[in-house]
């Protein structure tokens, strides 16, 4: 029982002091799941849009700023239809929102941009 309460007595300060340091430093485990590294390293590119594209975008009224914050920021990428091996540059099926999509966008993530090929409404 004493070597319990040693434990104790060392893990709960432990944790509570890990957790102000990581906190501090804005460490957070969302992002290591495949949806959310492809997601984060997609809006740290310059964006590029086919003409299909901005057609379409101009129809449904979406403009950049919502396409980057609220679609493709809170998607689901498709992986069963999306190329995440092709070389050079993987293609992906995003849907937006996760529960009953009503987006659907398609777009190629190269070394340094990322292309919008297609944005269709599915409903």
């Amino acid at each position: 029982m004493k070597k319990l309460k040693f434990y104790a007595i060392g893990l709960i300060p432990g944790c509570i002091i890990v957790f102000f340091i990581l906190n501090k430093k804005g460490a957070s485990c969302s992002g290591y799941l495949p949806n959310s590294r492809v997601i984060a390293e997609t809006l740290s590119k310059d964006f590029k849009y086919s003409e299909a594209a901005k057609t379409e975008m101009s129809t449904l009224k979406i403009d950049e700023k919502f396409l980057k914050d609220s679609i493709i920021t809170k998607g689901k990428i498709d992986f069963d239809r999306s190329h995440a091996q092709k070389k050079p540059c993987p293609d992906y099926v995003l849907t937006y929102p996760e529960e009953k999509p009503v987006y659907e966008i398609t777009y190629e993530k190269c070394e340094e941009t990322v292309t919008v090929n297609s944005l269709k409404k599915l409903k």
